[in-house]
């Protein structure tokens, strides 16, 4: 189950660096941003199908950290 912790917890500063660097104006072809996005981009477009931006502002990442911290809690509470 930790193993499975700790990898709820890179995820999820992926994500958080997902967010940062979309705030950032770095070229989409950097491969560093490509290879971000393939790795974060399949979880977050389930919430982006859900919850589409409003405004301009993508909430999206948000939630879909709250629902990785939510299953990490669980997994804490459950072993």
């Amino acid at each position: 189950m930790a193993v499975i912790y700790y990898m709820i917890q890179l995820y999820s500063m992926l994500i958080f660096i997902r967010i940062l660097m979309s705030w950032i104006s770095i070229g989409p072809n950097n491969p560093v941003i490509e290879t971000l996005c393939q790795i974060t981009d399949p979880y977050l477009n389930i919430f982006r199908s859900i919850i589409p931006p409003a405004g301009g502002l993508d909430f999206s990442p948000i939630i879909a950290l709250v629902v990785l911290h939510a299953i990490g809690r669980m997994l804490v509470f459950i072993s």
